[in-house]
């Protein structure tokens, strides 16, 4: 029995020897991946991995050094703007407008993307009120919490339904009860089986509970993909969490270790 990999048009993100530097300073090193329709793809590492570099690679901030972005088949370092159409963005800092208020931000951002304004409306004030935003959105940014900042972000990203959704970071200051909308949003994005999610985060739980795969970057290399089943046997580890397992394979489960028993008795 033979199997087809589905046609390249189809697949939201394809990463073929990416690389990314700084000057002489490697940031991501021939990275290979693939986001695959209907899934939610977990990037994770420590800070400084990589996982922030290759994103912005992705969406175009960085230009890497080497390799290929693929975007439903789109070259996205030759046709950038069209491959950029169909990705909604999450980045892992605040990128707002101060000076406006979330709606006039939102109406921006559905301006750029071309959007029919009452759908645009309709869209946006069903995930304000989805995120309690209804009482702040007429309010300055610049006056806004961090967490709510970062709710408009979401929604600026989801806004014009895209089929790739590229997410740094996207629940950093959400309150539990965001995070768990956030969550059930991503997974219902999904489910029609054609959109992909690429997520960056170095939070294990969330990785656990939302992702089919995930993908393992330290200092900008890949050191294991799969999902958690195929990762448990490959550091043969059977009940192993994913944390355990992201240890192991950044080789970092030793100095932890090594740096908790140096701390001593902490009554001491």
């Amino acid at each position: 029995m033979t199997t087809t990999s589905p046609d390249a048009s189809s697949v939201p993100l394809a990463l073929e020897g990416l690389s990314v530097a700084y000057g002489e300073r490697p940031a991501v090193q021939q990275l290979s991946l693939t986001v695959q329709p209907g899934e939610i793809y977990g990037l994770l590492g420590s800070n400084g991995a990589g996982k922030t570099s290759t994103i912005k690679a992705i969406v175009g901030l960085v230009r890497p050094v080497a390799g290929e972005i693929r975007v439903f088949g789109l070259d996205a370092l030759r046709d950038g703007l069209a491959a950029k159409a169909r990705i909604g963005y999450v980045p892992e800092t605040s990128m707002l407008y101060e000076a406006l208020t979330p709606r006039e931000f939102l109406e921006f951002v559905a301006s750029v993307r071309r959007m029919d304004a009452t759908t645009a409306t309709r869209r946006m004030q069903s995930y304000a009120e989805a995120f309690r935003l209804e009482g702040e959105i007429e309010e300055p940014i610049a006056t806004l919490s961090n967490g709510t900042r970062q709710k408009v972000l979401i929604i600026a990203a989801l806004l014009h339904a895209p089929p790739l959704l590229v997410l740094d970071e996207p629940l950093n200051s959400l309150d539990p009860r965001s995070v768990r909308i956030m969550k059930d949003v991503l997974l219902r994005y999904v489910a029609s089986g054609g959109r992909g999610v690429l997520f960056s985060t170095h939070t294990m739980e969330v990785a656990e509970q939302l992702c089919q795969r995930v993908g393992i970057l330290d200092r900008g290399v890949l050191r294991g993909e799969g999902t958690l089943a195929t990762l448990r046997k490959r550091v043969a580890a059977g009940d192993a969490s994913l944390e355990e397992i992201f240890l192991r394979l950044t080789e970092e489960d030793v100095g932890v270790r090594a740096a908790v028993d140096s701390l001593g008795d902490p009554s001491v």
